[in-house]
């Protein structure tokens, strides 16, 4: 089974913590929301980054079954679109954990009119894009109507605000430019657990308190 490499174009069979993501597309999204949230984390978030090709969670479990054949410590997370409201099994495989989206898809998370506007670097108060946000996005604080919402659709090269735009929407350019309070809890959740994996989580500063001597 032949698997796309990361970023840095290492050998993904190497071991230690590896991130499985569904496409290209996917993994630059992540290492962009990774610079906003944890500059120390986008360069190995990039290197541990394996493209499975689409939703193909047996693929890797394969994947790292063969890896922890030379490396038995080696263990990874696999983050997956949930597409539709009944997700199929997914396989059990020491070492791997699953992670399915709340909402349909990655690009779900990029639904954010200012971030958006950012992207496309569109001044504020722009008629046109506020009429056109309006129209094709629920409010921010609308799970339920967010959750159902086609984002992958919605962002194409092909979808309503390209055409309306008469530009493309690049979903990349969109996750470069948020801010950490724009990232969704689930987004937060992710790298809570990424950070853990990689031996990146934050520690708390030790604080000693030395007694005085009244000698």
């Amino acid at each position: 089974m032949s698997l796309r490499k990361g970023a840095n174009g290492g050998d993904r069979d190497a071991g230690g913590f590896l991130v499985y993501v569904e496409g290209p597309r996917d993994r630059d999204i992540l290492a962009a929301w990774a610079r906003r949230l944890s500059p120390r984390l986008y360069g190995p978030l990039e290197a541990s980054a394996v493209i499975l090709g689409g939703r193909q969670p047996a693929r890797a479990a394969e994947h790292l079954r063969r890896v922890r054949r030379r490396c038995s410590t080696a263990c990874g997370i696999c983050v997956l679109d949930r597409d539709g409201e009944v997700a199929p099994e997914l396989p059990s495989e020491p070492g791997l954990e699953f992670f399915t989206w709340g909402r349909r898809h990655i690009e779900s998370y990029l639904l954010v009119p200012d971030a958006i506007r950012r992207g496309l670097r569109i001044r504020d108060h722009d008629g046109h894009f506020d009429r056109l946000m309006r129209a094709h996005l629920p409010p921010l604080d609308d799970e339920r109507a967010l959750r159902e919402l086609d984002a992958k659709q919605l962002l194409g090269p092909k979808g309503p605000l390209a055409r309306s735009l008469s530009r493309p929407v690049a979903p990349g350019r969109i996750a470069r430019v948020m801010r950490p309070e724009e990232l969704h809890p689930d987004v937060r959740d992710l790298f809570a657990r990424i950070q853990s994996g990689l031996g990146l989580v934050e520690r708390e500063p030790v604080v000693t308190v030395r007694k005085r001597s009244l000698a």
